[in-house]
């Protein structure tokens, strides 16, 4: 019920920044929580962050230290992840998803490469 249109993916030097964006639309992404994920070749899926587009409450993972942010925009629909003081290990495709209150995550958007050199 829920599309994720994705951008803000490239190529960034250690210790730059990127933002990434989501474009949410669907009849009921205004009830869902969108999240970032992320998934390195030969690593698991991570969740990185995420915000109630209702009430923009955030949730962050822990090794995040910091680094990156979550934040939404009603009037154009998007929700945004600012990547600052990035590191190589942070070389990953980066995917928005949309999980619907009182469920999982559900709806997926089709993610970006985002490589950090040393």
């Amino acid at each position: 019920q829920v599309q994720l249109g994705e951008s803000g993916g490239g190529l960034v030097q250690a210790g730059g920044s990127l933002r990434r964006s989501c474009a949410v639309s669907g009849r009921t992404f205004n009830s869902d929580t969108i999240g970032w994920f992320r998934h390195a070749p030969g690593k698991v899926r991570e969740f990185v962050a995420s915000i109630s587009w209702s009430d923009g409450t955030t949730y962050y993972a822990d090794y995040m230290n910091d680094r990156f942010t979550i934040s939404r925009d009603n009037d154009k629909n998007m929700v945004y992840l600012q990547m600052n003081s990035l590191k190589p290990e942070d070389t990953a495709v980066y995917r928005c998803a949309a999980a619907p209150t009182g469920s999982g995550w559900r709806d997926w958007g089709q993610g970006t490469q985002v490589t950090v050199s040393s």
